[in-house]
């Protein structure tokens, strides 16, 4: 009897240490959240995770409305792992665009730059021939894969431009005029006729969606 006194004694100290355990937890939840909901309430809330502050340059984003304006140097296309060096002739003579075209992509003379309104026109190269070993005749292959919301991102002085692919098509070079003059800020990739009939080319329209600076 008196050993199952004990036992009984054993069973009723261990339910209340494990109600205890329990409600000191929930009332430690509680307390957490109301705590943080202060801290976050005025602004004062600690960083969560190391994510957050690795992404901090991104969200340092220049408002649209008020970016630099400056010619383009470098274009990246993520979904093709294509990027090239962009020149900026003057001239809109065909001679000097074709000069230009064999060292990168070209920026028409008269399109606009980036951070501008209209329409930024960069032309450049595309050739599938084993035989060609210059990298800037093949600058633009593959734009014709692109699809609606891909990325694009154009370079200049030490700021990104990203741009979202709207339209992917091909044109009639003898018919089809790229517009030089758009409403917002619009990119337009066109390839070369170069190396391809004069009724194919592919032009890629896209949106600027977003604008940072470089880390130095």
């Amino acid at each position: 009897m008196e050993k199952t006194a004990k036992n009984h004694g054993h069973a009723t100290a261990s339910r209340k240490a494990y109600t205890r355990k329990w409600t000191f937890l929930a009332v430690f939840v509680l307390v957490f959240f109301f705590s943080y909901s202060m801290l976050e309430s005025m602004g004062l809330s600690p960083e969560l995770a190391p994510e957050v502050a690795r992404e901090a340059p991104r969200l340092a984003a220049t408002a649209l409305n008020a970016l630099p304006v400056t010619s383009p140097t470098r274009i990246l296309i993520p979904k093709l792992d294509r990027e090239a060096q962009v020149k900026n002739p003057t001239s809109i003579d065909v001679a000097t665009l074709d000069a230009a075209l064999l060292s990168g992509v070209v920026r028409y003379p008269t399109s606009a730059k980036l951070g501008e309104e209209g329409n930024v026109v960069l032309f450049g190269h595309s050739s599938y021939l084993p035989v060609v070993n210059n990298a800037s005749y093949k600058a633009f292959n593959g734009i014709q894969d692109l699809r609606k919301g891909d990325r694009i991102t154009v370079e200049g002085n030490g700021q990104a431009y990203v741009y979202a692919v709207d339209k992917v098509y091909t044109a009639d070079a003898s018919e089809d005029a790229i517009p030089l003059s758009t409403v917002g800020r619009t990119l337009t990739l066109v390839t070369c006729d170069s190396f391809a009939s004069k009724q194919d080319r592919f032009v890629v329209t896209a949106t600027l969606v977003e604008s940072y600076p470089l880390a130095n």
